[in-house]
């Protein structure tokens, strides 16, 4: 695939390393030339110097051959005005956005073609802000998870969370779980990280103390096993503090003031005034994350969930690591850095979070062969969870009309469940898969993704099965 990316931020540079890894060819567009040449000398792309909306410098991109434009950049104007040219002047085929400001966001209507042609010719609009808001919103509901991905339009959601010693399947084998949960609940354990190293799960693997359980799960059902793997003395969070007032702090903010008690930091006195006067229930701070003292003031030690989101990674560490010291028992932190993720995961930050991951998690399926719904990316790129439907028939198809146990799947592959006709079906062997199936898979190598595109694909058999 021939895709343009506008920006070479961390949203788009972590775009491009991950498409040319998967054998796409890519031209990235900035203003900055040293950037670029830093992504050059480490990856096999295009790089051209220039402003991203300006039409010579899209055509210098070659945007008249791209399958896909991906805007990127920090500025709002530009993304949009990009997408237009590049419908405008060359008919792309896919164009996505990153637009960051409420004022776009507040009026959906400027971008639904559906129902107005003449509206704004953007394909996907992402909003970096609102995933990560979604996404805590999601560890907020499951109290002790470390990533929680929904599939199949909701349905289905894969959580992954840490086992501790006084967990109830700790020292149990996998096969003994569905002794702890009603005969209606079925779930999956799709992978257990031990150590950082992945341990492919069969019913006789017994889960460890400090293992990162990931598991499958009708999403109504999620709630019953995460009681069964976390703390016996873990509890919903009520009380939450958010450091930062920009728009995820805000957010977040808006979305949990109803059923908890929140308060907000932020350190710019104009921001608080306008955050105080848009927000019913919140307690409005006007001071430093990092100010030890207006924490103990404001009785940290009380709060169940701190939540570092301000535009400082360094503020965020540092603040999440005071307040976890002063006694909140759960930290949520947004850092983009990746060697600082490396450095503060497991350590007193319970969750570190990078927006940048979560936005190009949200892209990937787009740029992927075969009918990719979705894809999530784990373990920091390593791993990954994807949802891909099954097309063909058993005349085209080298997985229909097959049982799962028949397949010759890429190593480290695990099928965690089949959606059928709008029915969750936990994967087993002896399960045939039928054309349409809604597969969701978790490959422990994120290399194997291209292999498992062609597998659902449909095309002349070759010999796949064993």
């Amino acid at each position: 695939m021939n895709i343009v990316i506008l920006g070479a931020g961390q949203v788009g540079s972590s775009l491009a390393e991950l498409l040319a890894q998967e054998s796409n060819d890519v031209t990235v567009v900035d203003l900055d030339r040293l950037q670029l040449q830093r992504l050059q000398d480490r990856l096999d792309i295009r790089t051209v110097v220039g402003h991203g909306s300006h039409p010579d410098i899209l055509a210098q991109a070659g945007l008249e051959d791209a399958d896909m434009l991906i805007a990127a950049t920090q500025n709002d104007e530009t993304n949009i005005l990009a997408c237009h040219l590049a419908h405008s002047l060359y008919k792309t085929g896919k164009k996505i956005a990153r637009v960051r400001s409420r004022s776009y966001l507040d009026h959906p209507e400027l971008f639904d073609r559906s129902e107005n042609t003449s509206a704004i010719p953007i394909d996907v609009l992402i909003s970096p802000e609102s995933l990560v808001t979604d996404y805590i919103l999601q560890l907020i509901d499951y109290p002790g998870s470390l990533q929680v991905i929904d599939f199949a339009e909701g349905k289905v959601r894969l959580v992954a969370m840490r086992a501790y010693a006084d967990g109830t399947l700790v020292g149990k084998q996998i096969s003994s779980l569905s002794e702890h949960l009603p005969n209606n609940i079925k779930t999956r354990i799709v992978a257990v990280y031990r150590r950082n190293q992945v341990v492919m799960p069969t019913g006789s693997t017994k889960i460890k103390a400090g293992d990162e359980v990931f598991f499958l799960a009708e999403a109504e059902h999620i709630s019953i096993i995460v009681n069964e793997l976390r703390r016996s003395k873990e509890r919903p969070s009520r009380r939450i503090m958010i450091g930062g007032g920009g728009n995820i702090g805000f957010n977040l903010a808006q979305a949990l003031e109803k059923a908890h008690q929140v308060k907000l930091i932020d350190r710019n006195m104009q921001q608080s005034r306008e955050i105080a006067e848009s927000l019913d229930n919140t307690i409005i701070i006007h001071g430093d994350v990092s100010d030890k003292d207006l924490l103990l003031e404001e009785n940290i030690d009380e709060i169940d969930l701190y939540v570092a989101v301000t535009n400082n990674d360094e503020a965020n560490i540092i603040s999440g690591m005071l307040a976890k010291k002063l006694g909140v028992r759960r930290v949520i932190a947004l850092v983009n850095n990746q060697s600082y993720v490396e450095l503060i995961q497991r350590n007193s930050i319970d969750v570190a979070l990078s927006a940048d991951s979560i936005t190009t998690s949200h892209l990937l399926h787009y740029t992927r062969k075969g009918d990719t719904v979705k894809v999530a990316t784990l373990r920091k790129g390593a791993a990954e969870a994807m949802e891909v439907i099954a097309h063909g028939s058993e005349n085209t198809s080298q997985i229909i009309g097959k049982k799962i146990g028949e397949i010759k799947w890429p190593s480290d592959i695990t099928v965690g469940c089949i959606i059928r006709d709008d029915k969750v079906i936990i994967a087993h062997r002896e399960l045939t898969i039928e054309a349409e199936d809604h597969a969701i898979l978790f490959l422990s190598n994120s290399e194997n993704a291209a292999e498992i595109a062609n597998l659902f694909s449909p095309e002349t058999k070759r010999s796949w099965f064993s």
